[in-house]
């Protein structure tokens, strides 16, 4: 002020007060100016349904517009707001239009929330704006056009959100724009060409819409384009010539289009800088340029796969650095001997891990170079081509090798003993070749081994008994070969078993009921004979069973009556005999039944499969009698001996007697019948009078209002949920409505009235009664009748969505210590179902959206749509159908190997899903990719980043408590949480934890927390 007051001074009088004047007036505007930016900030804030974090809290009159979270002021600006960064803060709401009054903003970055509703038209108006970032939101609408109006922008984010309409022309005025990204949206229409104006763009990702038409020739005008993603469109015509003349050019897919034509042959110098190249999965023409091999030396990854591609392959030893080749199911190759001369250009380049030319017409003889090929590869895929001659003994050189698929093809002669080098083998395919010998004992060294499929061979001599050392071993397809014996061996990790089509005798091994995960056993066409063994009983995850064309004799054995997930039974062409049994009614996911041209005798059973004569095979059967009329079988007669003659007298007096006993049991049964009726119609203390009887459709469709989308609450896999009211007492439930139209919702439903039926505990979804009727066309209509957990689903606390909010306005916000008590809920309902119910049951879809909380948010486990029941009389719990196995990210790893159900897999999802509750981060979120998941992300972290990987929330919980001892206390707690996570998440089933010990640590937890204070 002192030195103001000195220059002053130096000033005239009027130049003075003119200065004054000057100094007001601008501080006026100022002041003016930062009001406008606060009004509009406030507004925004009001645009906010949730936040969980409390970021904007800071945004009131008491402090400074420039120190509110996430605001950025520029003082060359008089504090004007130039930044505004809301990015990953959990928000949920719309975006104000009064963003458009920040006209000094530069940068807008809202990414990862949960904003819905259309992007405001007046973000327009921000001249200065050089970043707008609306990425992986819920965002509806169209792009708006005048966008163009943000003439300085220099990046646009608006991928992975729900935006519809075309790509605006108008967005070729933005001539400064860098990077535009719009991937995953549901955008239709063309690209237009006006993008080409886009002189300064770096990045066009418009990848997973439904853009089509042809790509703009005015693509090749970017001569700045490193990177451009139009894969999964519906781009038609050709690629443009033009594009190949992009010579900054880094990263370019064009895959699973429908685009024609043929690449150019020569481009001059090509695209020098190409790393990544994909245009699979079109319709392309021709041969493959050799401007690619000779020009485009720094590619890395090479897609041609799935085209129309014909000619010869030519040598790639220029792409030094290529790591993936896939040329797979095309026309390449001519069926001669010179065909497979490339794969040894391909010998140099050290870095090549995966090789598919698989489904050509490549063919000759299998070069000995192949065993030269990179000793990092682990993917080799030469099936389904015309290749012949032996399998070169240099195959054991590639011993990192995961994958060996040389299937259907005319190999011939024997497999190499130096196979034995292979023990990384995961798949080894070799099937229909003509390959023959005994079936190598150096097979027994890959103990990774999962899948064998030695099938359509001349393989002879017995089945080794030494495949009992392939531990891991889940599929073993051996048929259509010679092999001969009564003895194979039982792994006892095997889910799938095909010996058909051999010579096998003798007795069908009792080892095969050690077998207890089999889904698939088929030793059709074979000579087996004598009984079948009663231990098949004991593979009751089985749901395919063939054993025709054998000599089986004797009855079906009662122990197969606990084969309750079986789908295809086939005992046909052999010389079975005695009664069909009744048991076979029961198998509800039955759908093929084969039992023809065998002996047996008796009455045909009416219910189950055999109400449908065209799923239900009997002929041959000369014995059988009764059954629907369709097939056609003669009555059956009585066979009780005639009765002798009896006096008259007599009769007439038994007559008498029990006409008179009638007369007296008849009121008396209609009086019980009207106790019981009156006995179930009165209230019980819960208000629920139907439990177990089933309700019209008419009673529901009251319910819910005509199951209107108001009350409509959650779409599964197999149908919907609504919200209702039972007008007769009032009940508030939930309504699960049979999509019957979806492949497997029948079974599905099924499924979840056979567990509801067995299991009660307080952390399960109790069911109030079921529904099975016709609805008013004349349509089958299903469903199961809940009570209604009024704080929804899991899934909606954790990741909160625009629907879930409006639906009940609840600021969904979960504390450490609910988190914690539901995790246990959840322990509890898993524990009861896996080693407390009568039957041993097997969720197989543990997830956030199968978790309800009821109004004191308890949790309570739901939704066994997908559910699996081991019987009391197995007794190994660790079997179950293959079947349906879940949802991606929360299924066990082994079942995506194919491997059974089991409780183990369960305790996986569970693992996950408690991972999941204390990061906040879904295991399908977009950081995990490749072999990256939300188990290593945490075990990663441990210990030094145990409060970064936390969900924000619980963290900002704690840092409001001044508590030093309670904070240590949940950073101690968090650690032992994600220890059981990690712990039940490890990829060996057997050495997860078990469900009692996981509820019991988590318990002691609880415990600790509660005595810490929370």
């Amino acid at each position: 002020m002192q030195f103001l007051g000195f220059c002053f001074a130096k000033l005239p009088f009027r130049r003075f007060v003119f200065a004054i004047a000057i100094a007001l007036c601008f501080a006026q505007v100022s002041s003016s100016s930062n009001e406008t930016d606060k009004s509009a900030l406030l507004a925004f804030k009001a645009g906010i349904i949730e936040d969980p974090l409390g970021v904007l809290s800071s945004w009131n009159n008491t402090v400074n517009l420039c120190r509110w979270y996430g605001v950025t002021c520029s003082r060359r600006h008089h504090n004007r707001v130039t930044v505004l960064n809301l990015s990953s803060k959990m928000l949920l709401g719309s975006i104000s239009p009064h963003i458009g009054n920040l006209s000094f903003l530069r940068e807008l970055w809202l990414t990862n929330n949960s904003f819905h509703h259309e992007i405001p038209s007046q973000i327009g108006r921000l001249q200065r704006l050089h970043v707008l970032s609306l990425s992986n939101n819920s965002l509806v609408g169209e792009i708006p056009k005048n966008t163009s109006g943000c003439l300085n922008l220099l990046r646009i984010g608006m991928d992975h959100n729900q935006l519809n309409g075309e790509v605006p022309p108008e967005m070729g005025s933005l001539v400064k724009l860098r990077f535009l990204r719009l991937q995953r949206n549901n955008l239709t229409g063309s690209v237009p060409s006006s993008i080409g104006n886009l002189s300064s763009l770096e990045s066009l990702h418009l990848r997973d819409n439904y853009l089509g038409g042809s790509i703009p020739r005015t693509l090749g005008l970017l001569t700045k384009l490193t990177s451009l993603d139009l894969s999964d469109n519906q781009f038609s015509g050709m690629f443009p010539p033009s594009l190949y003349n992009l010579s900054s050019l880094v990263e370019f897919d064009g895959g699973y289009n429908q685009i024609q034509g043929s690449l150019p042959t020569t481009i001059g110098f090509g695209l020098p800088n190409l790393t990544f190249f994909s245009i699979d999965s079109n319709q392309l023409v021709g041969s493959i340029p050799l401007w690619i091999p000779n020009n485009a030396t720094n590619l890395q990854i090479l897609q041609l796969g799935s085209n129309n591609l014909s000619g010869n392959v030519p040598s790639f030893e220029n792409l030094r650095n290529l790591r993936k080749l896939s040329i797979q199911v095309n026309h390449l190759g001519s069926g001669g001997s010179g065909d497979l001369s490339f794969l040894c250009s391909l010998t140099n380049i050290t870095s090549l891990a995966i090789l598919s030319i698989t489904a050509n017409s490549l063919g000759g003889l299998l070069p000995e170079c192949i065993g030269n090929l990179s000793i990092n590869i682990t993917w080799l895929g030469l099936a389904m081509n015309h290749v012949f001659g032996e399998i070169p003994k240099t195959i054991g050189n590639l011993v990192n090798l995961e994958v060996l698929d040389m299937g259907n093809n005319n190999l011939s002669g024997a497999i190499p003993s130096d196979v034995e080098n292979l023990q990384n083998l995961v798949f080894l395919i070799l099937q229909n070749n003509n390959l023959s010998g005994v079936i190598p004992s150096s097979l027994q060294k890959m103990k990774k081994l999962l899948k064998l499929y030695l099938d359509g061979n001349h393989f002879y001599g017995h089945i080794p008994s030494h495949l009992v050392k392939c531990q891991s071993l889940t599929h073993m397809v051996l048929s259509g070969n010679d092999l001969s014996g009564s003895i194979f061996p039982a792994v006892k990790t095997l889910i799938h078993l095909n010996l058909s089509h051999n010579h096998l005798s003798g007795a069908l091994p009792a080892e095969v009921g050690q077998i207890d995960q089999l889904n698939i056993l088929d030793i059709s066409g074979n000579m087996f004979s004598g009984e079948i063994q009663s231990t098949l009983g004991s593979c009751d995850g089985l749901s395919i069973l063939k054993m025709k064309d054998n000599h089986f004799q004797g009855s079906i054995p009662q122990s197969l009556s606990s084969l309750r997930s079986i789908e295809e039974l086939d005992l046909s062409n052999n010389n079975l005999s005695g009664e069909i049994p009744k048991f076979l009614e029961a198998f509800h996911f039955l759908e093929i039944l084969n039992l023809s041209y065998n002996n047996f005798e008796g009455m045909l059973p009416t219910e189950g499969v055999f109400k449908n004569a065209s799923a239900t095979f009997i002929a041959g059967n000369n014995k059988i009698c009764g059954g629907i009329p369709e097939f056609r079988l003669p009555k059956c007669i009585s066979r009780h001996p005639k009765s002798k003659g009896v006096d008259p007298k007599l009769k007439l007096s038994l007559s008498i007697i029990f006409g008179l006993l009638g007369v007296v049991l008849i009121p008396v049964v209609v009086y019980v019948c009207w106790l019981k009726k009156k006995k179930a119609q009165e209230p019980t203390s819960s208000s629920i009078v139907y439990t177990w009887q089933n309700l019209s459709y008419g009673t529901l469709l009251k319910a819910t209002d005509g199951f209107s989308s108001t009350n409509l609450i959650g779409v599964g896999s197999f149908g919907y949920v609504y919200k209702g009211i039972l007008q007769e007492n009032g009940t508030n439930v939930a309504v699960k409505v049979l999509n019957s139209t979806h492949h497997g919702a029948l079974k599905s439903f099924k499924a979840e009235c056979e567990a509801l039926k067995r299991m009660k505990h307080r952390n399960l979804l109790k069911v109030l009664t079921i529904c099975s009727s016709i609805d008013y066309d004349g349509n089958d209509f299903k469903a199961l009748v809940y009570e209604l957990m009024v704080n929804g689903s899991l899934e909606e606390w954790l990741h909160p969505s625009p629907i879930s909010a409006d639906a009940d306005g609840l600021s969904k916000n979960l504390s450490l210590v609910h988190r914690i008590k539901i995790s246990i809920d959840i322990a509890f309902a898993l524990d009861y179902l896996h080693n407390q119910s009568h039957d041993t049951i097997i969720h197989c879809d543990l997830k956030p959206s199968n978790v309800l909380l009821d109004a004191e948010m308890v949790g309570h486990v739901g939704d066994f749509g997908l559910a699996k029941i081991i019987l009391e009389s197995t007794c190994d719990t660790n079997i179950s159908s293959i079947g349906l196995r879940g949802t991606i990210g929360y299924a066990a790893p082994e079942y995506g190997m194919g491997s059974a159900v089991s409780i183990k897999g369960d305790v996986y999802s569970y693992g996950i899903l408690l991972l999941e509750m204390f990061t906040g981060i879904s295991p399908t979120a977009e950081i995990f990719k490749e072999n990256s998941n939300l188990h290593n992300f945490v075990e990663e972290a441990l210990p030094e980043r145990v409060l970064e990987i936390t969900d924000p929330f619980l963290v900002q919980e704690v840092e409001n408590d001044v508590g030093e001892s309670k904070k240590n206390t949940f950073q101690d707690c968090l650690l032992m949480i994600y220890g059981i996570g990690i712990a039940c998440s490890v990829g060996v089933p057997r050495k997860r934890m078990r469900i009692a010990d996981v509820a019991a640590q988590l318990g002691w937890i609880r415990d600790r927390l509660y005595a810490a204070g929370y």
